[in-house]
């Protein structure tokens, strides 16, 4: 597998905030090990060519590096960050947003006996591999295109579908096809997901939202634990803090409106939570944050 020319395109093209001129694709460069920093995942592909990360959900610990790749099939609430950066030898990396609609169109069109059946059992939303040569020749066909930019509104579409069915007909195929397949475990997981996002400030009890993504309590438990690493109220949690920090950079004096905007009743609770999660009570950490910006968000590319 030749990571050389993915290397020279992935530092050529790096620029803040990772996007490109191809839609959906995400260039990073990163030259030193930032602390731990949480953030969302989004539904990714993540492709180390130099460097390493470490990520967290939950308990559960994924590392990566070059010539591997991570994928997310659910937008998930990680922690993470580079273990191996520097100026001489910055991490690269590039990343692909999965498009359930493409999923679900590669796999109608696959033919019966292609790929091997889908299990009910939903898998974790995330998965670690060593990336086969097929996969970063793709990559690479796709990233030329940064230099040929004609061609992107032809071919780019071509290249990022191909993509996909590598992934699909990959190690970590059941993680990305059920991602496609409106009525898999992953998929009931991903609509309940997506409504605590939305509904975080606000109570719930888990019966309503098992309800809601169409599963039985003790199913939807079960493969909520499977796929986020966490239940429901601690996925909630997550998210609580996490938007209370973003909020703290920019209302450092508002703890108490804070604590309240992100649905916490006890302020003794929220700061407990808060030095817990950030090693700091939000008082101090919005004193520390005040005039200093957050460090790059912790996404897996």
């Amino acid at each position: 597998m030749d990571l050389d020319e993915l290397r020279d395109l992935l530092s050529r093209h790096a620029r803040p905030g990772m996007t490109t001129a191809i839609e959906g694709v995400l260039v990073s460069k990163v030259e030193r090990p930032y602390p731990p920093s949480p953030a969302m995942s989004g539904t990714v592909l993540a492709l180390i060519a130099q460097g390493a990360k470490r990520v967290a959900l939950g308990d559960r610990v994924y590392e990566y590096r070059a010539g591997q790749y991570l994928v997310a099939s659910v937008d998930l609430p990680i922690t993470g960050h580079f273990t191996e950066a520097s100026p001489e030898r910055p991490a690269l990396g590039f990343g692909l947003v999965l498009s359930p609609a493409t999923v679900a169109e590669l796999l109608l069109q696959a033919a019966p006996g292609d790929l091997p059946p889908v299990g009910g059992a939903a898998p974790s939303g995330m998965a670690v591999s060593d990336a086969p040569h097929e996969l970063v020749d793709a990559v690479l066909r796709l990233l030329r295109l940064l230099d040929q930019p004609r061609d992107i509104a032809v071919l780019a579409p071509l290249i990022k579908r191909e993509i996909l069915w590598r992934l699909i007909a990959g190690e970590q195929g059941t993680v990305v096809r059920q991602l496609g397949l409106a009525d898999s475990s992953l998929s009931h997981v991903a609509r309940a997901v997506r409504w605590i996002r939305e509904h975080y400030a606000q109570s719930f009890r888990v019966e309503d939202v098992a309800r809601l993504a169409g599963m039985s309590v003790s199913a939807f438990y079960r493969n909520f634990q499977a796929v986020t690493a966490m239940s429901p109220i601690q996925f909630q949690k997550q998210i609580r803090l996490q938007e209370a920090r973003l909020l703290l950079a920019t209302h450092p004096n508002d703890v108490g409106g804070v604590c309240a905007r992100v649905g916490y009743d006890s302020a003794s609770q929220f700061s407990r939570e808060y030095r817990r999660q950030f090693g700091a009570a939000p008082s101090q950490d919005a004193a520390r944050l005040r005039g200093t910006p957050l460090t790059p968000a912790s996404t897996l590319v």
